[in-house]
Protein backbone atom coordinates (compact mmCIF):
# COMPACT_ATOMS: atom_id res chain seq x y z
CA UNK A 1 0.00 0.00 0.00
CA UNK A 2 3.02 2.54 0.72
CA UNK A 3 4.21 1.49 -2.39
CA UNK A 4 1.56 2.02 -4.12
CA UNK A 5 0.97 5.57 -2.53
CA UNK A 6 5.14 6.63 -2.93
CA UNK A 7 4.06 5.55 -7.08
CA UNK A 8 1.22 8.04 -6.91
CA UNK A 9 2.61 10.78 -5.29
CA UNK A 10 6.24 10.40 -8.05
CA UNK A 11 3.48 10.44 -10.93
CA UNK A 12 1.73 13.68 -9.18
CA UNK A 13 4.89 15.18 -8.66
CA UNK A 14 5.99 14.33 -12.51
CA UNK A 15 2.86 16.06 -13.45
CA UNK A 16 2.90 19.07 -11.42
CA UNK A 17 6.18 19.49 -13.55
CA UNK A 18 5.28 18.93 -16.47
CA UNK A 19 2.16 21.51 -16.39
CA UNK A 20 5.03 24.22 -14.37
CA UNK A 21 6.89 23.93 -17.78
CA UNK A 22 4.44 23.48 -20.66
CA UNK A 23 3.24 26.89 -18.58
CA UNK A 24 6.63 28.23 -18.29
CA UNK A 25 8.33 27.68 -21.91
CA UNK A 26 5.39 26.11 -23.76
CA UNK A 27 4.47 29.92 -24.48
CA UNK A 28 8.23 31.09 -25.26
CA UNK A 29 8.37 27.94 -27.51
CA UNK A 30 4.99 29.27 -29.74
CA UNK A 31 5.83 32.66 -29.98
CA UNK A 32 9.99 31.28 -31.07
CA UNK A 33 7.94 29.19 -33.75
CA UNK A 34 5.89 32.35 -34.91
CA UNK A 35 9.20 34.30 -35.44
CA UNK A 36 10.39 31.65 -37.69
CA UNK A 37 7.53 31.40 -39.69
CA UNK A 38 7.21 35.22 -39.75
CA UNK A 39 11.01 34.97 -40.86
CA UNK A 40 10.96 32.94 -43.39
CA UNK A 41 7.97 34.19 -45.03
CA UNK A 42 9.79 37.89 -44.68
CA UNK A 43 12.92 36.50 -46.01
CA UNK A 44 11.17 35.12 -48.94
CA UNK A 45 9.63 38.36 -49.81
CA UNK A 46 12.31 40.59 -48.93
CA UNK A 47 14.57 38.29 -50.86
CA UNK A 48 11.96 38.85 -53.96
CA UNK A 49 11.92 42.54 -54.05
CA UNK A 50 15.80 42.83 -54.09
CA UNK A 51 15.82 40.60 -57.26
CA UNK A 52 13.44 42.73 -58.95
CA UNK A 53 14.99 45.52 -57.93
CA UNK A 54 18.16 44.69 -59.36
CA UNK A 55 16.67 43.63 -62.66
CA UNK A 56 15.34 47.04 -62.61
CA UNK A 57 18.15 47.96 -62.63
CA UNK A 58 19.53 45.81 -65.42
CA UNK A 59 21.79 44.05 -63.63
CA UNK A 60 23.15 40.91 -64.74
CA UNK A 61 21.01 38.10 -63.73
CA UNK A 62 23.34 35.43 -62.03
CA UNK A 63 24.42 38.16 -60.11
CA UNK A 64 20.99 38.99 -59.48
CA UNK A 65 20.28 35.64 -57.73
CA UNK A 66 23.44 35.61 -56.03
CA UNK A 67 22.47 38.60 -53.73
CA UNK A 68 18.97 37.69 -53.33
CA UNK A 69 19.87 34.38 -51.88
CA UNK A 70 22.43 36.65 -49.67
CA UNK A 71 19.49 38.71 -48.66
CA UNK A 72 17.33 35.85 -47.57
CA UNK A 73 20.08 34.09 -45.69
CA UNK A 74 20.76 37.50 -43.47
CA UNK A 75 16.89 37.63 -42.81
CA UNK A 76 16.95 33.86 -41.66
CA UNK A 77 19.65 34.15 -39.70
CA UNK A 78 18.19 37.29 -37.50
CA UNK A 79 14.94 35.19 -36.97
CA UNK A 80 17.08 32.09 -35.89
CA UNK A 81 18.99 34.65 -33.76
CA UNK A 82 15.74 36.37 -32.24
CA UNK A 83 14.06 32.61 -31.89
CA UNK A 84 16.78 31.09 -30.17
CA UNK A 85 16.84 34.29 -27.60
CA UNK A 86 12.71 33.65 -26.93
CA UNK A 87 13.79 30.40 -25.79
CA UNK A 88 16.33 31.66 -23.38
CA UNK A 89 19.31 29.73 -25.00
CA UNK A 90 22.60 31.77 -24.77
CA UNK A 91 24.01 32.52 -28.15
CA UNK A 92 27.51 33.30 -27.58
CA UNK A 93 28.07 29.00 -27.17
CA UNK A 94 26.51 28.41 -29.68
CA UNK A 95 28.18 29.90 -32.11
CA UNK A 96 31.42 28.70 -30.25
CA UNK A 97 30.36 25.03 -30.69
CA UNK A 98 29.40 25.60 -34.56
CA UNK A 99 32.62 27.24 -35.16
CA UNK A 100 34.53 24.39 -33.94
CA UNK A 101 32.01 21.97 -35.98
CA UNK A 102 32.58 23.82 -39.22
CA UNK A 103 36.64 23.80 -38.77
CA UNK A 104 36.46 20.34 -38.15
CA UNK A 105 34.32 19.62 -41.19
CA UNK A 106 36.39 22.05 -43.84
CA UNK A 107 38.67 19.05 -44.23
CA UNK A 108 36.13 16.59 -45.06
CA UNK A 109 34.16 19.02 -47.21
CA UNK A 110 37.39 20.69 -48.85
CA UNK A 111 36.13 19.29 -52.48
CA UNK A 112 32.67 21.02 -52.34
CA UNK A 113 34.39 24.50 -50.78
CA UNK A 114 36.49 24.73 -53.36
CA UNK A 115 33.25 24.40 -56.01
CA UNK A 116 31.59 27.16 -54.06
CA UNK A 117 34.72 29.48 -53.74
CA UNK A 118 34.93 28.77 -57.73
CA UNK A 119 31.11 29.91 -57.94
CA UNK A 120 31.62 32.91 -55.51
CA UNK A 121 34.52 33.67 -58.44
CA UNK A 122 32.66 32.74 -61.02
CA UNK A 123 29.62 35.33 -59.97
CA UNK A 124 31.60 38.10 -59.10
CA UNK A 125 34.20 38.28 -62.27
CA UNK A 126 31.51 37.30 -64.97
CA UNK A 127 33.94 35.63 -67.63
CA UNK A 128 30.25 34.35 -68.93
CA UNK A 129 26.54 34.85 -67.88
CA UNK A 130 23.12 33.14 -68.40
CA UNK A 131 22.34 33.08 -72.08
CA UNK A 132 26.22 32.98 -72.80
CA UNK A 133 27.72 30.24 -75.42
CA UNK A 134 30.57 28.75 -73.97
CA UNK A 135 32.96 25.77 -74.09
CA UNK A 136 35.13 24.80 -71.70
CA UNK A 137 36.95 21.39 -71.03
CA UNK A 138 36.08 20.28 -74.43
CA UNK A 139 31.87 20.84 -73.43
CA UNK A 140 29.98 22.94 -75.35
CA UNK A 141 26.53 24.82 -74.38
CA UNK A 142 24.25 27.40 -73.35
CA UNK A 143 24.49 28.87 -70.20
CA UNK A 144 21.44 27.76 -68.48
CA UNK A 145 22.17 28.81 -64.83
CA UNK A 146 25.44 29.44 -62.79
CA UNK A 147 25.11 28.13 -59.25
CA UNK A 148 27.59 28.13 -55.79
CA UNK A 149 28.54 24.87 -56.39
CA UNK A 150 27.84 24.18 -60.31
CA UNK A 151 27.40 25.70 -63.50
CA UNK A 152 24.44 23.84 -66.02
CA UNK A 153 24.90 24.24 -69.75
CA UNK A 154 22.43 23.08 -72.39
CA UNK A 155 23.70 21.88 -75.84
CA UNK A 156 22.22 21.52 -78.98
CA UNK A 157 20.99 18.37 -78.68
CA UNK A 158 18.72 19.03 -75.68
CA UNK A 159 21.58 17.32 -72.84
CA UNK A 160 21.94 19.29 -70.08
CA UNK A 161 25.07 18.98 -69.08
CA UNK A 162 26.45 19.97 -65.11
CA UNK A 163 29.99 21.10 -64.61
CA UNK A 164 31.90 21.61 -60.99
CA UNK A 165 32.84 25.47 -60.72
CA UNK A 166 36.65 24.24 -59.74
CA UNK A 167 37.03 22.46 -62.92
CA UNK A 168 35.95 25.92 -64.74
CA UNK A 169 38.05 28.54 -62.96
CA UNK A 170 41.71 28.43 -63.93
CA UNK A 171 40.46 26.86 -68.07
CA UNK A 172 40.47 28.16 -70.83
CA UNK A 173 37.05 29.40 -71.56
CA UNK A 174 35.18 30.29 -75.37
CA UNK A 175 32.55 32.73 -74.96
CA UNK A 176 30.47 33.00 -78.19
CA UNK A 177 27.82 34.24 -76.37
CA UNK A 178 24.44 34.28 -77.82
CA UNK A 179 25.44 31.51 -80.83
CA UNK A 180 27.36 28.61 -82.05
CA UNK A 181 29.33 29.44 -84.96
CA UNK A 182 29.55 26.78 -87.36
CA UNK A 183 31.92 25.89 -90.82
CA UNK A 184 30.77 24.57 -93.45
CA UNK A 185 33.44 23.71 -96.53
CA UNK A 186 32.40 22.51 -100.30
CA UNK A 187 34.81 22.02 -102.70
CA UNK A 188 34.10 23.46 -106.43
CA UNK A 189 35.90 22.69 -109.57
CA UNK A 190 38.40 24.16 -110.87
CA UNK A 191 36.56 25.09 -114.45
CA UNK A 192 33.59 26.52 -112.17
CA UNK A 193 33.71 30.45 -111.37
CA UNK A 194 34.64 30.74 -107.04
CA UNK A 195 32.98 34.16 -107.17
CA UNK A 196 29.69 33.55 -108.66
CA UNK A 197 30.01 29.83 -106.14
CA UNK A 198 30.81 32.39 -103.08
CA UNK A 199 27.44 34.68 -104.15
CA UNK A 200 25.53 31.54 -104.26
CA UNK A 201 26.45 30.00 -100.96
CA UNK A 202 25.68 33.62 -99.57
CA UNK A 203 22.73 33.97 -100.47
CA UNK A 204 21.54 30.56 -99.64
CA UNK A 205 22.67 31.32 -96.03
CA UNK A 206 20.64 34.37 -96.05
CA UNK A 207 17.41 31.72 -96.86
CA UNK A 208 18.12 29.74 -93.41
CA UNK A 209 16.39 31.69 -90.45
CA UNK A 210 18.59 30.03 -87.80
CA UNK A 211 21.18 31.96 -89.55
CA UNK A 212 22.48 35.00 -87.60
CA UNK A 213 22.38 37.79 -90.89
CA UNK A 214 23.66 40.56 -87.26
CA UNK A 215 26.84 39.20 -87.39
CA UNK A 216 26.74 37.82 -90.81
CA UNK A 217 28.13 34.99 -92.74
CA UNK A 218 31.75 34.65 -93.88
CA UNK A 219 32.11 33.26 -97.48
CA UNK A 220 35.48 32.92 -98.86
CA UNK A 221 38.10 30.77 -100.83
CA UNK A 222 40.37 28.26 -98.38
CA UNK A 223 42.50 26.30 -99.90
CA UNK A 224 43.48 24.74 -103.49
CA UNK A 225 43.11 20.73 -103.34
CA UNK A 226 44.16 18.50 -105.72
CA UNK A 227 40.85 18.13 -107.63
CA UNK A 228 38.88 21.20 -106.43
CA UNK A 229 38.20 24.72 -105.34
CA UNK A 230 37.83 24.45 -101.51
CA UNK A 231 35.11 27.44 -100.38
CA UNK A 232 34.64 27.62 -96.53
CA UNK A 233 31.41 29.06 -95.35
CA UNK A 234 31.17 30.42 -91.69
CA UNK A 235 28.12 31.52 -90.17
CA UNK A 236 26.48 31.96 -86.64
CA UNK A 237 22.81 30.17 -85.10
CA UNK A 238 21.34 29.56 -81.91
CA UNK A 239 23.35 27.08 -79.94
CA UNK A 240 20.46 24.91 -78.98
CA UNK A 241 19.70 24.78 -82.36
CA UNK A 242 23.14 24.37 -84.16
CA UNK A 243 23.32 20.34 -84.93
CA UNK A 244 19.51 21.24 -86.72
CA UNK A 245 20.36 24.28 -88.58
CA UNK A 246 23.94 23.29 -90.24
CA UNK A 247 21.92 20.39 -91.88
CA UNK A 248 19.65 22.51 -93.28
CA UNK A 249 22.72 24.88 -94.03
CA UNK A 250 24.27 21.68 -95.70
CA UNK A 251 21.32 20.61 -97.30
CA UNK A 252 20.59 24.34 -98.87
CA UNK A 253 23.49 25.07 -100.14
CA UNK A 254 23.84 21.85 -101.96
CA UNK A 255 20.86 22.69 -103.63
CA UNK A 256 21.76 25.94 -104.65
CA UNK A 257 24.95 24.35 -105.79
CA UNK A 258 22.91 22.00 -107.94
CA UNK A 259 20.56 24.62 -109.26
CA UNK A 260 23.81 27.31 -110.09
CA UNK A 261 24.91 24.13 -112.67
CA UNK A 262 28.40 24.47 -110.31
CA UNK A 263 29.65 21.06 -110.12
CA UNK A 264 30.72 19.49 -107.09
CA UNK A 265 34.06 17.16 -108.48
CA UNK A 266 35.16 13.99 -107.03
CA UNK A 267 38.25 12.92 -106.13
CA UNK A 268 40.49 12.07 -109.38
CA UNK A 269 43.45 10.15 -110.58
CA UNK A 270 45.17 9.92 -113.63
CA UNK A 271 46.57 6.57 -114.73
CA UNK A 272 49.18 6.04 -117.15
CA UNK A 273 49.72 2.80 -119.01
CA UNK A 274 53.39 1.70 -120.36
CA UNK A 275 54.08 -0.90 -123.00
CA UNK A 276 56.17 -3.55 -121.47
CA UNK A 277 59.77 -2.34 -123.42
CA UNK A 278 59.24 1.56 -122.57
CA UNK A 279 58.52 0.55 -118.66
CA UNK A 280 61.28 -0.99 -118.95
CA UNK A 281 63.11 1.80 -119.99
CA UNK A 282 61.65 3.93 -117.38
CA UNK A 283 62.45 2.48 -114.53
CA UNK A 284 65.88 1.57 -115.98
CA UNK A 285 65.19 -2.76 -115.48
Amino acid sequence: MDILKGMIMDMQKFYDMAILYSVKYGLQAIVALIILFIGWKLAAWVSRLSYEALQKKHLDITLSHFIAGIVKMVVMAFAVLMALDKLGITINPLIATISAAVFGASFAIQAPLSNYAAGLSIILTRPFVVGNTITVKSYSGVVEEVKLPCTVLLNGDGERITIPNKDIVGEVITNSFLNHAADTVIGISYSDDPEKAIAVILEALKKIPAVSQELGPFVGVQSFGESSINISARYWVPTTQARLAQHDVNLAIYKAIQAARITIPFPRRDLHVFPADKASLLTGK
